[in-house]
């Protein structure tokens, strides 16, 4: 008798999963962040059941409020579509399947049941940074009482993607070595603008240097309240070319 019941079962089942489409988000868990388009793939695996509607299986990408239809691909072995991110150090993300059987109602499930969360990481910022003195300088002011000296000035640019607003809080000039040097090459080198500075997002933010070296270098640090980027340094180098 326990036999019978148990096996009874098995007809049920067939036909629930005849009924069903599974679903597999195969999405990274993260990106690094794209400051110029800001799209990012969303792929996902789906498999039908026998009474499912020949091609009424439909995917979307959910993300916040917004609802990205996906496209099969060309060879069949799964979906794909883009979806748009700004300015955010993450997203939520979710794959609706939305299907109908045959000659039933249409039917729908949404994977996983709670929003998983997809990853955006800065972009490097600018590692090396290289200033012509070849010209003449600019006449640089002086305390009073004193000539002024010629000076040589060019900017760092950082881009931001991850915030909408990063504020650059602190930058100075360190030697890129202990050596005698480097450390008299860096102590020509100083930045001009005026701090904190503000970044919006995907803008450009200047830091101007000002060398009264012709030839000067040494390393940039700047400190910022971007969780993603807190400090970066930036090998700078004032040279004739």
């Amino acid at each position: 008798m326990y036999k019978l019941i148990r096996l009874s079962w098995i007809p049920v089942a067939l036909c629930l999963s005849a009924c069903n489409v599974q679903v597999n988000d195969t999405t990274p868990a993260q990106y690094q962040a794209n400051n110029d388009i800001g799209m990012y793939e969303i792929t996902a695996t789906a498999s039908e059941g026998a009474l499912v509607t020949p091609g009424s299986l439909v995917l979307f990408a959910i993300s916040d409020n917004q609802k990205v239809t996906l496209s099969p691909n060309s060879d069949g072995s799964g979906w794909h579509g883009l979806l748009p991110v700004r300015c955010q150090s993450s997203f939520p993300l979710q794959i609706l399947a939305v299907w109908r059987l045959q000659g039933l109602a249409t039917r729908n499930i949404l994977v996983p049941p709670q929003p998983r969360e997809v990853k955006l990481t800065e972009p490097p910022l600018s590692k090396q940074e290289g200033f012509d003195t070849a010209g003449k300088p600019a006449e640089g002011k002086a305390p009073k009482g004193k000539a002024g000296k010629g000076e040589w000035e060019d900017a760092v640019n950082y881009r931001f993607a991850t915030v909408p607003l990063t504020q650059i809080t602190a930058a100075h000039i360190e030697p890129s070595s202990a050596s005698a040097e480097d450390v008299a090459a860096a102590r020509a080198i100083s930045v001009k603008t005026p701090l904190p500075l503000q970044a919006a997002c995907g803008e450009n933010a200047q830091l101007t240097l000002v060398s009264t070296a012709q030839r000067a270098h040494g390393t940039l640090v700047i400190d910022t309240d971007n969780p993603g980027t807190p400090r970066w340094q930036t090998y700078v180098e004032f040279s004739p070319k």
